[in-house]
């Protein structure tokens, strides 16, 4: 398979959201076999649709591209140097969507594997490699895992051991939903974190895309979505606003991720980084709690949740005796 860039694609890891299922609504090609998501009230149903997730996903997103093979992959096939802002937006709902999407949520895992099928090249160590190969495919998965385990503890709180073998259960059932197999994915919490540090070990390293990532100087076009008004009144203040920017998202990045990736990718962090991360995690932990539900939560969380609390009303509604 060649691996030039399709000119009217962007084919990066778990980088599309879908234009045609309906808001809410299953999609008409869902099948027997489909894999539920997490449940309601899970650990993932309060973390993924929390705004304060969306400050953990790029962590998430630079240690996925410092695999080699991820890493090519998306500097040969994605836009997210000429698009970052929908390229984000179109991630987003994709996430959101194997979490909150229901019966959708299947038919988007099904929709970013043909994505993939054709994405293929070499790796920045000369090594063939193709989108789909079970390796490559279940690491842009499993980084998720460790980035919510270690930012958690600053915005939201500690997980107990609990919360974190049951957030894992629902990261793997998740990854089924995309289509990864059990075999492909450590099955229990004991055997992820060995392989999770034979990784960094073995093939975590500083790609070009990742160093770009956490770059606080590099070039960002102007925030494009919204109403014309803010937009235009944002093109204006760019030049002003992004290098503030730019300095938050990589402050961000690389403090939420957790410290041993951290230094397998050879990114610097200061006991004065440290603390300042951690005055932040306070206030931010004091703020967003404290939020309406509909500033806290991202809208496909929002309806999930309503609808949720709406389906257990009927039930205790239809319990006899009521």
């Amino acid at each position: 398979m060649s691996s030039k860039r399709p000119a009217h694609h962007d084919h990066a890891p778990h980088d599309h959201a879908p234009h045609d299922v309906p808001h809410d609504h299953a999609p008409h090609d869902r099948t027997p076999r489909d894999p539920a998501p997490p449940p309601p009230g899970g650990v993932l149903w309060t973390l993924a649709g929390d705004i304060r997730g969306l400050m953990m996903l790029p962590a998430a997103f630079t240690l996925q591209v410092a695999h080699p093979a991820v890493g090519a992959g998306v500097d040969e096939h994605s836009v997210f140097r000429t698009d970052p802002w929908g390229r984000g937006e179109r991630s987003l709902r994709s996430v959101q969507l194997w979490v909150y999407g229901g019966e959708a949520a299947a038919a988007e895992g099904r929709r970013l594997r043909a994505l993939h099928a054709t994405i293929s090249g070499t790796d920045t160590r000369g090594r063939r490699y193709h989108a789909l190969t079970p390796a490559h495919y279940a690491w842009v998965h499993a980084t998720g895992f460790p980035v919510y385990h270690h930012a958690a503890r600053y915005l939201i709180r500690p997980l107990t051991e609990a919360q974190e073998r049951q957030l894992y259960a629902e990261w793997l059932q998740v990854g089924r939903i995309l289509g990864i197999r059990d075999r492909d994915m450590p099955p229990t919490i004991e055997e992820f974190w060995p392989y999770y540090r034979r990784m960094l070990a073995e093939e975590v390293e500083a790609t070009a895309v990742a160093r770009e990532l956490v770059a606080a100087d590099g070039p960002l076009p102007p925030f494009d979505r919204g109403p014309l008004p803010a937009r235009l009144l944002l093109r204006a203040l760019w030049p002003v606003v992004v290098p503030a920017f730019a300095r938050v998202r990589r402050f961000l990045t690389v403090g939420l991720m957790p410290p041993d990736a951290r230094e397998a990718i050879g990114l610097e962090w200061t006991d004065a980084q440290e603390r300042r991360l951690r005055r932040f995690g306070r206030v931010v932990r004091l703020v967003v709690p404290a939020l309406p539900e509909r500033l806290r939560y991202l809208p496909l969380a929002r309806r999930a949740r309503r609808r949720h609390r709406e389906q257990l009303r009927l039930t205790r509604a239809a319990r006899p005796g009521r």
